[in-house]
C-alpha cells in the first residue's frame, strides 16, 4: 500500500518541497530501503523510525518497506525526515487514515522513544509551505513559534507520535499554535556597555554616531587601552532597533543554521566578532554543503573585526566585494547559492606592531621596515570601501579620573532614530534603500542636494587629495548622514568638511 507525505529541506535560505514516498509490500522479505540522494544522517532513519514506532506501542509492519524522497535529484541531509516517513509508514499500513495528511506537511526529528526534537530552517520551510498553498504544519513543539509567524497557516505543535496519532484519528485533538505578529515583539536588552560609562573620546563617539545613523562602514585606530573595543562592544547600544521585515530576514539566517534562540526570533541586531584566526570560508561562508559565514550571520548588524591586521590577508581581501553588494554568491557542485550580507563593519587596530606609534609618552620599539610591513597588511582598495576613519588618542587623567558622566546610550540612540526617520522619507520612492550608506552613485545624484559652498569645498578635495570615484561618493554619504543629524534638508559646506576629515588622513596614507 502507498502513502505520500509533504515534508520539505532546506537549500541555503530557501525552502524545498520533498514528498515523501512510503511503500509497505503485502509480502516480501522484511526490508527497509530508503532512496533519493539521503546523506548517512538521513538513511540512520530507518532505525530511528523503526525503534521510535515500536517504542510507542505501534506495529511496525514486517514486510518490504521502500521510502522514496522525491525530487530525487536534490541532496537529503539532516534528521528532519524521521516523522515524515514514520508517517507514512503508519498511513501505508492502514494504522492511520489518510485523509488529514492532504494539504498537510509533516517535519521532525524523532527520538528512539517517539518523542519529537526540534529541527532547523523551520522558518524557511514555513514560508514554501505558504507558497505552496499547504495549510496545515506539524512541527516539533520547539519550533512551533518559529512557523506561527506565516499567514494561512495552522500550525500543529508535537510532542511525540503518539499525539500526533490521536490527532489524526480525532481522539485527542491538538490545538493549533496561536498566529505570531512579529510587530508584538520588544527588545528588552540590557546591553554590555552604555556610552555614558566611557570617559572622554567624545570625537569617537560622534563618529560612531554618524555610522549608526547612516550604516556607514568604520575603522578605529589607535594604541592599546585607548578604549576601541569598549567603543566598539557599547555600538550596539546606539542602533535603532529592526522593524518586521528585518526581524525576519535576519530568523530565517539563523534559522536555517540552527542558531535560533528559545523564543524563536532575533529580535536584536545582530553583533558578530569572529576571532582573527578565522578562515575565509567562516568568514564569507561556503563549504562542501555552502552554509552562510560571519558576514550573513552579522546581516542587518555589525562585523567587529578586532585587531585588523592579524586577520590573514587572503581573509580580508574577500570582503572586498560583500561589502559594495550586500550579499554573496557562492558556486558549489550542487549549485549557485547566494546569501544576504548587508552588514556594518566596525574594524578596530594598532597604529603598529608594538601598538605605541605616535603615543604621547610611551615610545615605540618597531623599526620603520616593520611599521610599513604592518600597514600594508591592509590594501588601499579595502580601506577605500570604509567610509569612516579615526585615530584614537589615549585618555588624559583627568579624563580617567573625572566623575562627571557622558551622554548616554539612550540619547544619542534617539537622535539616530531621528535621523533614520529623515531617511526613510527621502527613500519613499527607492524601498530598496533604507539607510545612507546603501545608496548608489545614481541614487546620491537624484537624491542629495547640496549647496555651492559644499559643492565647491568637494571640487577642492578633489583636486588636492587626488580622491578616488568611491571616495568621492562616500564623502557625500557620510556628509548627507551629518545633514540628517542636524535636521536640515541639504548638505552644507559644514557637513562636507567633517565627512573630509574623517577620510582625509587615509587618503593621504594611501
Amino acid at each position: 500500500m502507498l502513502a505520500k507525505i509533504l515534508s520539505g529541506t532546506t537549500i541555503g535560505l530557501d525552502g524545498v518541497l520533498i514528498e515523501v514516498e512510503v511503500d509497505v509490500a503485502s509480502r516480501g522479505f522484511p526490508t527497509f530501503n530508503l532512496v533519493g540522494l539521503p546523506n548517512k544522517a538521513v538513511e540512520e532513519a530507518k532505525d530511528r523510525v523503526r525503534t521510535a514506532i515500536i517504542n510507542t506501542s505501534f506495529e511496525m509492519p514486517d514486510s518490504r518497506i521502500t521510502v522514496n524522497l522525491a525530487p530525487a535529484d536534490i541532496p537529503k541531509e539532516g534528521a528532519s525526515f524521521d516523522l515524515p516517513i514514520a508517517v507514512g509508514i503508519l498511513a501505508a499500513s492502514g494504522m492511520i487514515k489518510k485523509d488529514i495528511l492532504k494539504d498537510s506537511l509533516f517535519i521532525g526529528e524523532l527520538s528512539l522513544e517517539g518523542k519529537i526534537r526540534e529541527v532547523s530552517g523551520i522558518i524557511s520551510i514555513a514560508a514554501m509551505a505558504q507558497k505552496q498553498g499547504i495549510t496545515h504544519l506539524f512541527v516539533p513543539a520547539l519550533n512551533a513559534k518559529e512557523a506561527a509567524i506565516m499567514d494561512n497557516l495552522t500550525v500543529f505543535p508535537l510532542k511525540n507520535i503518539e499525539d500526533l496519532v490521536l490527532h489524526i484519528s480525532g481522539e485527542k485533538p491538538i490545538l493549533p499554535h496561536p498566529h505570531v505578529d512579529l510587530e508584538s515583539f520588544t527588545c528588552q536588552t540590557m546591553w554590555e556597555f552604555d556610552f555614558e560609562e566611557i570617559k572622554g573620546q567624545n570625537q569617537a563617539k560622534r563618529v560612531l554616531e554618524i555610522a549608526a545613523a547612516g550604516f556607514h562602514n568604520l575603522h578605529l585606530k589607535g594604541v592599546p587601552g585607548a578604549g576601541k573595543t569598549m567603543l566598539s562592544r557599547a555600538f550596539p547600544s546606539i542602533l535603532p532597533p529592526m522593524d518586521k521585515d528585518e526581524i525576519l530576514d535576519v530568523s530565517k539566517m539563523y534559522s536555517a543554521v540552527g542558531l535560533v534562540s528559545n523564543h524563536g526570533f532575533i529580535v536584536q541586531r545582530p553583533f558578530r566578532s569572529p576571532h582573527h584566526t578565522t578562515s575565509r570560508i567562516g568568514l564569507i561562508g561556503g563549504g562542501t554543503n555552502p552554509r552562510p559565514g560571519e558576514i550573513s550571520l552579522a546581516h542587518r548588524g555589525v562585523l567587529f573585526l578586532d585587531e585588523f591586521p592579524e586577520f590573514p590577508r587572503s581573509v580580508l581581501e574577500s570582503l572586498r566585494q560583500p561589502l559594495e553588494d550586500g550579499s554573496i554568491s557562492i558556486s558549489r557542485a550542487i549549485g549557485n547559492l547566494t546569501f544576504p550580507c548587508r552588514f556594518l563593519l566596525l574594524a578596530a587596530s594598532n597604529p603598529c606592531q608594538c601598538g605605541y606609534l605616535g603615543h604621547p609618552t610611551k615610545k615605540c620599539r618597531c623599526m620603520p621596515g616593520s611599521v610599513l610591513k604592518y600597514k600594508k597588511k591592509l590594501s588601499g582598495p579595502l580601506l577605500d570601501r570604509i567610509d569612516l576613519h579615526i585615530d584614537i588618542p589615549p585618555v588624559s587623567q583627568e579624563k580617567l579620573m573625572s566623575q562627571i558622566n557622558g551622554e548616554s546610550s539612550e540619547t544619542i540612540r534617539n537622535r539616530v532614530l531621528r535621523a533614520r526617520l529623515q531617511q526613510k522619507k527621502r527613500f519613499l520612492q527607492t524601498p530598496r534603500i533604507k539607510m545612507n550608506g546603501e545608496m548608489t552613485p545614481r541614487d546620491i545624484k537624484k537624491l542629495c542636494v547640496l549647496t555651492d559652498e559644499a559643492t565647491q569645498l568637494l571640487k577642492q578635495a578633489i583636486s588636492k587629495l587626488c580622491l578616488s570615484a568611491r571616495s568621492y561618493f562616500k564623502i557625500i554619504k557620510v556628509a548627507q548622514t551629518i545633514s540628517d543629524l542636524a535636521q536640515q534638508e541639504s548638505i552644507e559646506q559644514t557637513h562636507i568638511a567633517e565627512a573630509l576629515q574623517y577620510r582625509i588622513k587615509e587618503e593621504l596614507e594611501f
